[in-house]
């Protein structure tokens, strides 16, 4: 049986930081954020709209075979159009809305038997790999308020499940872009926020990624060009997966241009 009451506390206490921010009455929620057309409402109607498509293919499994379909039929627009119309909630419901949404999910992804596999707009997912996303996302776009404000964030002992979350999507991220995967394992060596450093991977592999772990999140949620991050690549493969590394569902995303946050 998988235990997932330490990610699930490190998946609450990601989202509570960042609702500590934005429930700050001297935050503008209509400050812009780096993601083109978005201010600080859609980054939170975002994560309140895809934690409650989360509790859809949760709760009721069988339908959310819709959800994928319409999102196939909108695939350019579909999330950002749920962000675009939760946005117009007024602040305090739509913040009470993502608090009780994000609740629900934890209670119900807890009460997942072991084993069950939980569909998505992406690959099925395991209960653990449900709640890592929703932590990467959180973080992710966490990180798009804090730039939007001009504000720093220190990383966190967090981020290793967000680090542990790209590495295993490297082939989806090369499958997302008709890109044959590659066939051996990379070695990646990441320097943890602590000092520590994680490892994953082969020690005598061919090709490998080294750098801080906070970029390495940066870069496998596409909120750093990898040109503005301390990562180094060694081989052409391990070179092109940063490129276009993407740790998140739906079509391939544009990141971020390189010295936008140099």
């Amino acid at each position: 049986m998988v235990d997932l009451g330490p990610i699930l506390g490190d998946l609450a206490a990601e989202s509570q930081s960042l609702d500590d921010l934005v429930a700050r009455p001297d935050v503008s929620w209509d400050t812009p954020t780096p993601a083109e057309g978005w201010a600080i409402r859609h980054q939170i109607a975002h994560l309140a709209w895809t934690d409650a498509k989360a509790l859809i293919a949760v709760r009721t499994p069988e339908k959310f075979p819709d959800e994928v379909k319409r999102a196939l039929l909108n695939e350019d627009d579909f999330a950002h159009q749920g962000a675009m119309e939760g946005a117009e909630t007024p602040r305090d419901q739509l913040l009470a809305e993502w608090r009780d949404g994000r609740a629900a999910l934890a209670e119900a992804l807890g009460a997942t038997p072991d084993g069950t596999k939980i569909p998505w707009y992406g690959p099925p997912m395991s209960a653990a790999s449900m709640v890592t996303a929703r932590l990467m996302e959180t973080w992710a776009h966490g990180q798009d308020v804090f730039d939007a404000l001009g504000l720093r964030r220190a990383p966190t002992a967090r981020i290793r499940h967000i680090a542990r979350f790209g590495v295993r999507t490297r082939d989806f991220s090369f499958a997302l872009h008709s890109l044959a995967p590659p066939a051996e394992e990379f070695r990646v060596e990441l320097r943890a926020p602590d000092g520590e450093l994680w490892t994953y991977g082969p020690e005598d592999a061919a090709q490998r990624v080294t750098g801080s772990a906070a970029d390495f999140c940066f870069v496998i949620t596409q909120r750093r060009h990898p040109a503005d991050t301390d990562l180094v690549a060694r081989g052409p493969d391990a070179e092109e997966w940063l490129r276009i590394a993407q740790a998140f569902a739906g079509p391939p995303g544009n990141g971020r241009k390189a010295g936008q946050f140099a």
